[in-house]
């Protein structure tokens, strides 16, 4: 040394390569490089080759724009379980797949060509579309790489490939083939927007404000009606209760009331007859008191009361056209609202509709596809469903059929791709019963066999399968998979034939569904194809197409069934909450009535995400906020992290502040790795590591705190609670480590020799430590899992490994996992609680500058207590907390004047004092030895002993 009192080379400082600062939108693209160059999906599927498999069914998002926040909460998610089950020693084969059909695509398409279907021919549109899909299918796939997501992008299964749509039809012609497809007139959610069917997935509610009015009803010939051989409209003398006895409906859509075919009544209802300066009424009784001041009765009197089963069969007239309207009998007739009298029009709902069947009703239905009304509307031909609103109201005025009227906001169905409002039309669709054979019941009592997470999952779509109606399949659309059928051009019979479908199923499966629109009829049936019932060889096909969500809803038929390296069912669907009503319910469906077996073992939910106040995120709040923003800021690390920072079953909130305080746990994170890394660099596993009985004991306390951290995590990992795993490891590196382990262990990899067996002991445990971080903390965050992993020194068995994501996550060393050991330190770290709040106070107090110029005094009122200090493990208690010295004093009484914390801890008491000595110039602890040696009289007893190892090494 040039200068005997300059010991910094006789230090061994920390010493990496590993940065603080991460920089991770710049360094994750080169690892992302380095994966793809090593081809690490395919090595590591190799590694795993002879596993058992774990399949996760990727969900496949609509192939029509960038990806957004949700797409990355949801590929985030997926992508740990993936690599988790991998590093926990399963095949994990991850297909991606992509949702390229259907209104989403059609619409964005649409819109960017700035034309409507009328203004483009079919064919030449389907070309466009194939060729948009696919490019957002790479725009996507590209941004799904940036996020690190470990998958077989080289080979997604896309819904327009030639195989998947043979596929969808094959799925088509087994349900045909067992009964559960059907051709008839139902009322269905319609998007006049779109022009088109919408099944109940694609059906949104949002607030909306509607007419709201109160219409009378006259009640015809009500001195014939008879109950039970009496007329009760009639009083004992023959003379009527009243004369214009009016029935008072309630509706939100006055335009339906040119397709009303009668009123309904509850059979279990008490109805009264009240006479009003506004006529004589007849509503539900209990709705009188809502009811009596809005719509101006305010006085009134109760001319009759009787039982609504009595009502049924009563005639009413219609209030603005020539036709009568029946009272009819309906249990779903509410007593929250309205006026317990319903208006029905079978075209326009699904209850009216099934009412409408059992009483054989008319189906009234004079609107076409763009919501105008036909020429069955008489006068209100050519007008829409708003412009007949207005019209509606005015008639109803002047015929005084109107009793009130107002606007209201409500829930109201909104189509979902669109947002407009949407309406219910009865029209010939192709449906999906849902209770043929009893498929409704056996899915319901299936649910009950998957693991919901959260377990609420399981109520939900229960709820949703014992309301849900037929599946409407049917769209009206350019771009998708037809539905396979033909019509008889002399008798109209419609030919749906298992072997029929299987044929067109395999040219399509030759050269793709555009065959259908390209080809004669002729062309797409088998030779000498006949109709059934009269001969004809002459056919119409279907120009319908099939509901996207049967597209997607058959992929475990198309991809589970089909890709040799899957299974059926998976172990695992994993979409957003909404998928309760769409791709989980559809796959259910149909999986269901293809081979009566759910298609999932498992179902995980995740939240929406919204903004950093809770709100939906929206151009036109301004609150959007892209991954690549984000990505580019902070790293897709980072974002990783922000998907399991809270509980991510429930919503999730996203802001700039949001994330930045992800990224200082991150860096937290960063720096524990750092620190041990920094500590590492003349560490060889492979010769230095020292024997696990000889390792001090606060080493091997701090390995059982790993293996305690490993057994959580890993159950954490396996019951996806991913925010308990994010929180673990939290509490693991900044408190157990940084505040703790790693602060008590610097003096020791420092100031040691760098070959005693004091630091050798303190090496190997932050080695093992880092080891399994790295493997845990991989699924989470894989980029910095393999910056680490490449600065973490190497055993030599693992010299081959290039990457960290090709390892196993360890188990649960028994040996290390000293429950014991650990219960023991508990009482340590109470004292070295309380023992630095003892310090702080002195340093408040400037008594003392850092905590090595204290000494403590111990005053110990308990003899458990003084016995369990003096513990041959705690030998070195100056070490643990951090000071110059302690001296443990056994009391009978702890000195009044001591620090204490008699809740915490009782029977004991911490002077603290300056410590004796001067400052050690090397390791800056105070000793008395300093100044006894005539060569280094700057340096304590014991770096003088370590100063000595050095001359002679």
């Amino acid at each position: 040394m040039s200068n005997k009192n300059d010991y910094k080379d006789t230090l061994n400082l920390p010493r990496t390569e590993f940065p603080m600062k991460a920089t991770l939108s710049q360094k994750e693209p080169e690892i992302l490089k380095f994966w793809e160059e090593n081809n690490l999906y395919e090595k590591i599927r190799q590694l795993r080759e002879n596993c058992p498999r774990y399949i996760l069914h990727d969900g496949p998002p609509y192939a029509n724009g960038d990806i957004h926040l949700g797409h990355a909460l949801n590929k985030t998610l997926k992508d740990i379980v993936v690599r988790f089950y991998s590093m926990n020693g399963y095949s994990v084969p991850f297909i991606p797949g992509w949702d390229c059909h259907g209104l989403p695509v059609e619409h964005q398409l649409f819109k960017e060509l700035g034309m409507t279907k009328q203004e483009i021919s079919q064919i030449e549109f389907r070309k466009k579309a194939y060729q948009y899909a696919l490019k957002y299918v790479n725009i996507q796939r590209e941004e799904f790489k940036r996020l690190g997501i470990l998958a077989d992008f080289s080979h997604p299964y896309l819904t327009l490939s030639p195989h998947y749509e043979a596929e969808i039809i094959r799925s088509f012609a087994r349900l045909g083939e067992k009964g559960f497809i059907y051709r008839g007139v139902k009322p269905v959610h319609w998007c006049i927007n779109c022009e088109t069917a919408l099944a109940e997935a694609e059906v949104e509610y949002e607030n909306y404000t509607s007419p709201s009015i109160y219409v009378k009803f006259a009640l015809l010939n009500p001195e014939n009606f008879l109950v039970d051989g009496k007329r009760p409209f009639v009083d004992k003398t023959g003379i009527m209760v009243g004369e214009n006895i009016h029935f008072l409906i309630w509706t939100t859509t006055p335009w339906t009331l040119i397709s009303n075919v009668a009123v309904a009544v509850n059979p279990d209802f008490i109805y009264a007859l009240i006479k009003t300066e506004k006529g004589i009424i007849l509503m539900a009784k209990e709705r009188i008191p809502s009811l009596k001041e809005k719509v101006g009765f305010a006085e009134f009197e109760v001319c009759l009361e009787i039982k609504g089963k009595a009502l049924e069969g009563l005639y009413l007239k219609h209030p603005f056209l020539e036709r009568n309207s029946r009272v009819v009998l309906a249990d779903y007739v509410s007593r929250e609202e309205g006026t317990g009298c319903v208006h029905i029009a079978p075209g326009h709902g699904e209850e009216d509709y099934q009412i409408g069947k059992l009483y054989q009703l008319p189906v009234i239905m004079p609107l076409d596809e763009k919501g105008v009304f036909n020429k069955e509307a008489g006068r209100f031909y050519g007008l829409d469903i708003y412009s007949a609103n207005r019209k509606i109201i005015q008639e109803l005025k002047e015929k005084d059929a109107l009793l009130w009227e107002e606007k209201i906001e409500h829930f109201y169905p909104h189509c979902w791709r669109c947002k407009k409002p949407v309406i219910f039309r009865a029209t010939r669709q192709w449906f999906m019963s849902v209770d043929h054979l009893s498929l409704r019941e056996k899915a319901k009592e299936k649910v009950k066999e998957v693991k919901w997470v959260p377990s609420i999952g399981e109520n939900r779509i229960t709820g949703m399968l014992e309301t849900r109606p037929d599946w409407c399949l049917s769209r009206q659309r350019y771009w998708g998979v037809p539905i396979p059928a033909f019509y008889c051009r002399e008798c109209g019979a419609v030919i749906l034939d298992y072997k029929i479908v299987e044929y067109v199923a395999d040219l399509f499966e030759k050269e793709g569904s555009d065959v259908w629109f390209i080809k004669e009829e002729n062309e797409l049936l088998p030779l000498g194809t006949k109709c059934n019932k009269c001969g004809s060889e002459k056919f119409a096909k279907e120009t319908d197409i099939l509901d996207v969500w049967f597209e997607s809803g058959v992929s475990h038929q198309a991809v589970l069934k089909k890709e040799k390296d899957l299974n059926f069912p998976a172990d695992l669907y994993l979409e957003g909450s909404d998928q309760h009503r769409g791709w989980f319910q559809t796959s259910l469906l149909t999986s269901m009535g293809i081979g009566e077996t759910p298609p999932f073992k498992t179902v995980l939910t995740h939240g929406f995400v919204v903004d950093g106040e809770g709100r939906k995120m929206s151009k036109s709040l301004g609150n959007v906020i892209s991954p690549e923003e984000i990505i580019n800021k902070f790293g897709a690390d980072v974002l990783r992290l922000w998907a399991i920072s809270s509980d991510f079953t429930e919503d999730m909130k996203i802001s700039e502040e949001i994330v930045e305080r992800v990224s200082v746990v991150y860096r937290k994170w960063r720096n524990t790795a750092k620190f041990i890394l920094g500590n590492l660099y003349d560490f060889n596993p492979d010769k230095d590591k020292v024997d696990y009985n000889l390792l001090l004991p606060l080493d091997r306390w701090a390995l059982a705190k790993t293996e305690e951290l490993l057994q959580a995590v890993l159950l954490a990992y396996k019951n996806f609670d991913f925010h308990k795993v994010y929180r673990l490891i939290y509490q693991f590196c900044v408190i157990d480590m940084s505040a703790v382990y790693l602060d008590i262990l610097k003096d020791r990899l420092y100031t040691y020799y760098k070959d005693s067996q004091e630091r050798r002991s303190a090496q190997t445990v932050i080695f093992e430590i880092l080891n399994i971080l790295v493997r845990i903390l991989a699924p989470l965050i894989p980029f910095t899992a393999e910056e680490i992993w490449r600065h973490l020194p190497r055993e030599s068995k693992l010299k081959e490994i290039i990457s960290v994501h090709m390892l196993e996550i360890p188990k649960v060393n028994p040996l290390w996992f000293d429950t014991a050991l650990l219960e023991k330190w508990k009482l340590v770290w109470k004292v070295r609680d309380i023992v630095t709040r003892a310090i702080e106070k002195e340093r408040i107090e400037k008594i003392i500058g850092d905590s090595l110029e204290a000494e403590l005094i111990f005053y110990v009122a308990e003899e458990k207590l003084y016995r369990y200090l003096k513990d041959k493990d705690f030998t070195n208690l100056s070490a643990i907390f951090l000071v110059s010295e302690v001296k443990l004093n056994r009391v009978d009484k702890i000195p009044p004047e001591s620090f204490r914390d008699e809740e915490l801890l009782p029977n004991f008491g911490i002077e603290v004092i300056r410590a004796s000595g001067k400052k050690c110039q090397r390791c800056w602890n105070y000793s008395l030895s300093v100044g006894e040696d005539s060569l280094y009289p700057d340096i304590c007893q014991r770096c003088l002993k370590v100063m000595a190892m050095i001359k002679t090494a």
